[in-house]
């Protein structure tokens, strides 16, 4: 069995748990700790969990929403970390205890206990961002958040998933009239910056199949989108009702959501 959580998810701080379970054995993986340690295990503890549950940590990239308290916590309780060599330089090349700092790459499958996870590469400004999708041999998780726009790689990754977390950032039109300066506007709507709700139902578009049972619109924009729009953008073309989706949010993410 698998499922996953969100601990929060916007500007203000990711995280995500991916749990898999193999008989008697559970295995855990944090996705990006864009919080402080304090607030993380507050969070945790809302999904009944603790910093001590936490098998291992995946860091999508740099910016300080998703790397957050990564290394910190790492070192503190021992963590193994997986992170692509950009991101590492890219937040200072941090010295980690032997055999706790591992390098992703785009491609080569990583194994943690019961999950396995596919590293891909994105369009973000970011050094070498990597997104990741999770398997535990029957079910398969698609994470996607922090990507401008969607690349041929970028949807191979993506199909075949049972469930998708997928980056719904902005409403083209209230980005366009909000107060953000230009190069802040040209920023988040490039091809580099942050997926549309009209972008990410035209990825969720490419990815649909009989197998796919739960879309989560992530990421969303305080100031440039509302769920009800992200969600009426992917209802529209899966065929589902947007009650059937949900949307993540900055405060508490969401609760578990199991695959079975």
């Amino acid at each position: 069995m698998m499922r996953f959580c969100s601990l929060g998810s916007g500007s203000s701080g990711n995280a995500t748990i991916v749990e898999g379970s193999e008989g008697i054995t559970t295995t855990r993986v944090l996705v990006d700790c864009g919080f402080t340690q304090r607030e993380l295990a507050a969070r945790l503890a809302r999904a009944s969990l603790s910093l001590a549950d936490i098998d291992a940590i995946f860091v999508t990239h740099e910016h300080g929403d998703h790397v957050g308290c990564s290394v910190a916590l790492a070192k503190r309780h021992r963590i193994p970390v997986w992170m692509s060599r950009g991101t590492w330089r890219a937040v200072g090349q941090p010295e980690l205890p032997a055999g706790l700092l591992h390098f992703a790459r785009d491609g080569e499958d990583i194994v943690v206990g019961d999950l396995q996870i596919a590293p891909y590469t994105v369009p973000h400004d970011a050094q070498e961002p990597l997104q990741p999708c999770f398997s535990d041999g029957a079910f398969r998780l698609g994470v996607l958040t922090d990507a401008g726009s969607a690349t041929t790689h970028l949807l191979a990754q993506l199909q075949g998933c049972h469930a998708l977390l997928l980056e719904c950032n902005h409403d083209l039109d209230m980005l366009a009239a909000s107060r953000y300066p230009y190069p802040l506007k040209a920023r988040i709507g490039g091809r580099y910056g942050h997926l549309s709700n009209d972008t990410a139902a035209q990825i969720l578009a490419a990815c649909l199949h009989s197998g796919l049972r739960h879309v989560v619109a992530a990421h969303l924009s305080r100031e440039n989108n509302r769920p009800e729009l992200a969600l009426a953008a992917l209802a529209a073309v899966s065929g589902a009702s947007a009650s059937d989706m949900r949307a993540a949010g900055p405060s508490w993410g969401f609760d578990w959501i199991e695959l079975r």
